[in-house]
């Protein structure tokens, strides 16, 4: 059974910082292209980053590049994404995303407001 289990959101400020986590098992991660998306009720579900099954290749969102760093540890079954210079606009529920089939967790809340 798939599981993707994501954490690390919380509230923060503006200009603030967040690593998420998506500890992933029930697959075989090292060999699956990974994503992250997120959800609001005005935009509904938005792509962020995807990254390549070994890593050597991201890919991002306009609106976060140059912000957000997506990486994976396939030792530890693990997907990251870092979030740098967050804006009230980053506000959304976090979701890792299995590529092709799309599995995905429960999500985690990320808030940016002062």
């Amino acid at each position: 059974e798939v599981q993707l289990v994501e954490s690390g959101g919380g509230l923060v400020q503006p200009g603030g910082s967040l690593r998420l986590s998506c500890a992933a098992s029930g697959f075989s991660f090292n060999d699956t292209d990974m994503n992250w998306v997120r959800q609001t009720p005005r935009k509904g579900l938005e792509w962020v980053s995807g990254i390549s099954s070994g890593g050597g290749s991201t890919s991002y969102a306009d609106s976060v590049k140059g912000r957000f760093t997506i990486s994976r540890d396939n030792a530890k079954n693990t997907l990251y994404l870092q979030m740098n210079s967050l804006k009230p606009e980053d506000t959304a529920v976090y979701y890792c995303v299995k590529a092709y089939t799309g599995n995905r967790g429960q999500g985690t809340q990320v808030t940016v407001s002062s």
